[in-house]
């Protein structure tokens, strides 16, 4: 699990493809690697990735066809700059919400304009994946825990302050950028347990419970 606090920005140094998934090599200076275990769980833009070989300055991870076809990964280069954060650890701060670095979709930026001195961003994302954001609720964009401003349609807005601009790959977001976003999990949760018994949270639940 993970917070969707960026620990560290990291590039990619190296791209290997091997027979189909593609194993890459990311570079970071802010987290102490000597601590680190093989096996350890490493969220790369909200991807939870394995680092399967461990160095002075960062690691090795393998991603499948199956994260690359579902996740922006396949669109890194040698270059690109990644938000990194380690899994957490039990009684550690959890500082922004619970994320599982199960990407759910890829969205794409499709407005970026300065107000003040934060930057206001517009997500597109696929129809079907709508109904689980909602406004002020969160939202994993590129392993960074959000709230969300507005929703209309399938789009929905953030308000990234200069901190967050700063330590994350977000201030080099332009109209176009591909982005993996994770949904909350509550809000699938729900879904599923009121699919399996509709009659388990109604309105009336909610209301009778002070939650509506």
């Amino acid at each position: 699990m993970f917070t969707g606090i960026i620990k560290d920005r990291g590039t990619i140094t190296a791209i290997s493809r091997r027979g189909g998934d593609v194993r890459l090599t990311v570079s970071a200076t802010g987290l102490p690697w000597s601590e680190f275990e093989l096996g350890e769980s490493i969220a790369v833009n909200g991807v939870c990735l394995t680092a399967v070989a461990l160095h002075d300055d960062g690691f090795d991870t393998d991603v499948s066809v199956e994260t690359l076809t579902v996740t922006g990964l396949g669109q890194l280069e040698v270059g690109s700059p990644v938000n990194l954060e380690p899994a957490i650890s039990m009684g550690e701060r959890l500082g922004g919400h619970l994320v599982s670095g199960h990407v759910d979709c890829t969205g794409t930026v499709t407005s970026r304009a300065v107000d003040a001195r934060s930057i206001r961003l517009v997500i597109e994302i696929p129809a079907e994946y709508s109904r689980y954001v909602a406004k002020k609720g969160s939202v994993c964009v590129d392993g960074v825990s959000l709230t969300i401003n507005e929703v209309s349609g399938n789009r929905f807005e953030l308000n990234i302050i200069p901190h967050t601009a700063d330590v994350t790959i977000m201030n080099d977001y332009a109209v176009g950028t591909v982005v993996n976003v994770e949904v909350d999990l509550l809000a699938r949760y729900i879904e599923r347990l009121i699919s399996n018994d509709p009659d388990a949270i109604s309105i009336d639940f909610l209301k009778a419970n002070g939650y509506a």
